[in-house]
């Protein structure tokens, strides 16, 4: 067991370090605030305060995990060997900046609750991170500051390697989002018609062919690919959750409807097969009670609780989204990702538990960070197919590098590889080969 020393034990103190050492490192850790008892520990152990207390290791702590409330600080980077890292220390501490304090303000979203300019969806822009703004946002900093930190230990207490030098696994997580199940079928007449004729219009001849062989049962829906991907399941070996859209039609809302017998027959193929999930639809990010209908309807399908949830568009606004999917006992959230760039929105590849601010408690929600979506590669920033899956291989390349949790994005329609998606199919194949292996 590691033994602290500290002058004053907090919730924003206990939960930063169980996520570096118990989360990430397997370290057991304990806290203490009698030097006597610091001192007779003959194990593992530091001091976390603003002075040493002898010639024990020491690592100088800022205020922020003493603190509370939100206050604007005055951030400015340093180097740790190769890496960046902020809230620096003097000579003293064995590390050159407070590490701790430096996650904590990293997977809180510390950022996120300080006054910033939203984007067009209502969401926190990137560019408004400290991750884009210092060019970190790839990599899974914290990640990788506790694996150098723990080195520092084996260096310090060469006797008690076994203790420390326990390695976790490398995962990989597949997720798919289900925002339009079919592209012709089950649609309705007025659907029907409408995108018949808006074909017609911008004379797409392929896709008039396309929709009439569909409709008519002559071919299969491009988008109903569940099949095939549950298949990938078994012959790779990888378990996927899917999120699946329940919202009434709205304009970000596009999905069948979720009465239509077709749509819940598919859904309930799925989880018989898979994890499922909720995608609460556009207007949930504040919503509470839609959100609980949404999910409503989906337990009625699958007929058991849902605990996972993703908010479509990736929606997320501090802290009220997430207080929401804590009252409506969701467990498990993968909302935590940027929809206009890729890399680690809290810094970090290991999932955690939300820690709400403003209550400055941990909560028992639990927050899946993904790395990658394929809109973002597309869409944002206009990848080809082999320069997706060539920077979706880097940024699994340094999880591994953490033995961390690699979770993506794709959809249903992505995978289809149909229209503007073509060659997706094969290249998505090609990640979880290279992935499972």
């Amino acid at each position: 067991m590691l033994l602290v020393y500290t002058h004053k034990i907090t919730p924003r103190l206990t939960y930063t370090f169980k996520h570096i050492f118990t989360r990430i490192l397997n370290i057991e850790i304990n806290f203490t605030l009698r030097v006597e008892e610091f001192i007779a520990h003959e194990g593992l152990k530091f001091s976390y305060t603003k002075q040493a207390l002898g010639q024990e290791f020491f690592v100088k702590s800022n205020d922020l995990l003493f603190n509370q409330g939100i206050d604007y600080l005055d951030i400015t980077f340093g180097k740790w060997d190769d890496d960046l890292c902020f809230f620096q220390s003097n000579v003293s501490s064995g590390i050159p900046f407070d590490i701790f304090a430096a996650s904590f303000y990293l997977i809180s979203r510390y950022e996120e609750y300080l006054p910033h300019v939203k984007d067009q969806f209502e969401r926190f822009p990137v560019e408004e991170s400290l991750a884009f703004q210092n060019k970190f946002l790839d990599k899974p900093i914290i990640d990788i500051w506790a694996l150098k930190f723990k080195k520092i230990l084996l260096e310090r207490f060469p006797n008690f390697k076994v203790q420390i030098d326990q390695q976790r696994k490398f995962k990989f997580i597949p997720t798919i989002d289900v925002d339009i199940a079919f592209c012709y079928k089950h649609k309705g007449v007025v659907r029907t018609i409408g995108g018949l004729l808006n074909d017609l219009s911008q004379f797409k001849l392929q896709e008039i062919w396309t929709r009439f062989l569909v409709i008519f049962n002559l071919s299969k829906d491009p988008f109903d690919v569940f099949d095939r991907l549950i298949l990938f399941q078994k012959k790779y070996k990888i378990s996927t959750i899917f999120f699946f859209l329940l919202s009434d039609y709205t304009t970000y809302d596009k999905n069948i409807s979720s009465s239509n017998i077709n749509y819940k027959l598919l859904i309930k193929n799925v989880a018989d097969y898979s994890k499922v999930g909720i995608h609460p639809s556009y207007f949930c990010m504040k919503n509470e009670q839609k959100t609980k209908r949404e999910k409503k309807r989906l337990e009625q399908i699958v007929n058991f609780p849902i605990t996972k949830s993703r908010q479509h568009y990736l929606r997320l606004d501090l802290p009220e989204t997430y207080q929401n999917l804590v009252d409506l006992e969701i467990k498990e959230d993968y909302t935590m990702g940027y929809a206009s760039h890729y890399g680690f929105r809290a810094g970090t590849c290991t999932p955690f538990y939300f820690y709400d601010l403003g209550f400055e408690i941990q909560t028992p929600l639990k927050v899946f960070p993904f790395a990658v979506m394929d809109g973002t590669l597309k869409d944002y920033l206009n990848f080809t197919a082999k320069k997706s899956y060539d920077t979706i291989l880097k940024l699994a390349k340094e999880v591994k590098k953490v033995n961390g949790t690699f979770i993506t994005i794709f959809h249903n329609e992505s995978v289809s590889g149909t229209g503007r998606w073509k060659g997706w199919d094969k290249m998505y194949e090609n990640i979880l080969r290279e992935l499972s292996q």
